[in-house]
């Protein structure tokens, strides 16, 4: 049940947020449990992944908090400060890495959904990714699956059409390749991720 309050979203820049990590990588495991991402997730694996965000001076992370409580986030990244398996897709269609903030992922639980928060995330990000004033995309990139998969639960809804209002456009082609365990795999398997690109305007 959604707490009396209405939810309040916070950004924080780098290392600044630093005392959420935990509660940010335990929200990640929740979250792509479900489809479409399935992961069987590991809250240490999740902690030394975020840390790296963390690392960059210009990461933004954007903290959606129920009192105390972190009910989503979204980050954000320079793409030349992720690494090269994000970059090589941009290489090989001649945009250059530092030219886009890379969208890393948003996490929110089921019951907070529909309140805007989505789009909190996106503006917040879009506006720190301005506000810098170096880049020209911002991007992000969303796992594949088969429309006719048999684990697609029979009430879920594809974010493509917020995504397409968003400005964001799919490009096909422009696939990475990242391993995670799913739910009932005895190891990691690859999977594929096509990036969305949107461009950014400048600052007015």
């Amino acid at each position: 049940m959604v707490g009396s309050s209405t939810p309040l979203i916070e950004c924080f820049r780098g290392s600044e947020v630093g005392a959420y990590l935990k509660a940010v990588a335990k929200l990640r495991i929740s979250v792509f449990r479900t489809f479409p991402y399935l992961y069987d997730g590991d809250q240490a694996y999740e902690e030394k992944y975020l840390a790296t965000y963390a690392q960059s001076p210009d990461s933004v992370f954007v903290i959606a908090f129920d009192g105390y409580d972190v009910i989503g986030a979204s980050t954000g990244i320079p793409l030349d400060h992720d690494g090269e398996v994000f970059q090589r897709p941009f290489v090989e269609r001649g945009i250059a890495p530092e030219d886009v903030f890379y969208f890393g992922e948003s996490v929110l639980l089921p019951q907070y959904r529909g309140l805007g928060i989505g789009h909190r995330f996106f503006d917040e990000r879009e506006s720190h990714a301005r506000a810098l004033g170096r880049f020209r995309w911002t991007a992000f990139a969303a796992v594949d699956r088969a429309k006719d998969d048999p684990r697609r639960p029979g009430n879920h809804r594809d974010n493509d059409m917020f995504w397409l209002k968003r400005g964001y456009q799919r490009r096909p082609g422009m696939t990475m390749h990242l391993s995670w365990r799913e739910i009932g795999e005895s190891d990691e398997s690859e999977k594929p991720l096509t990036f969305w690109l949107r461009p950014l305007e400048p600052a007015a």
